[in-house]
């Protein structure tokens, strides 16, 4: 049964069929939680990568942590010999510390779903600079030019570092 409207303080079901799914530059963004709260309070959220799509070269300063429900993703971490691929899937535990480089690459055939734990400052990030998906969107990269510059410019905002295309292309990422 759903928590009654407005009340945020007792344990509930989640209805995930009404959360809102954002285009985050081609991977979806559905905010599973009330993030109106605290910015550093915890939230969960759903992310699924496309076919064949990318999430680049990034950092911020909200930690996530990233469990893998279905599909196959690959997700880059940084090490003493430089960055490495590291093969996701369902079971798997991957954790993006705050300010950590990392990138996600999807070349299966099917969507990646994970869920994501994360604060409701970095959701909120999600809801400032996504747009609400289209249903008929297959995710491909690259985004639509208006989708990316916004995206820029909110995640320039909230101390987010993009990777150049240069630097994407040096650990296998193409951006177009």
């Amino acid at each position: 049964m759903p928590a009654p409207a407005g009340v945020d303080s007792v344990a509930h079901l989640v209805d995930s069929r009404s959360a809102q799914i954002l285009d985050s530059i081609g991977p979806t963004i559905q905010v599973l939680t009330n993030v109106d709260g605290d910015e550093g309070q915890p939230c969960v959220l759903r992310g699924t990568i496309p076919a064949h799509a990318i999430v680049p070269l990034h950092s911020h300063p909200d930690p996530e942590t990233y469990l893998p429900l279905s599909g196959q993703l690959e997700g880059l971490v940084q090490t003493a010999h430089g960055y490495e691929w590291l093969w996701l899937g369902p079971g798997d535990v991957f954790h993006v510390p705050r300010n950590a480089k990392h990138a996600f690459r999807n070349r299966s055939h099917d969507p990646a779903v994970a869920y994501v734990a994360t604060t409701n400052r970095m959701a909120r990030f999600f809801r400032d600079s996504g747009l609400p998906a289209d249903p008929r969107s297959t995710g491909a990269w690259p985004p639509a030019h208006e989708l990316l510059q916004r995206f820029l410019e909110v995640s320039r905002r909230y101390g987010h570092w993009i990777a150049t295309a240069s630097e994407n292309a040096a650990v296998g990422l193409r951006l177009g």
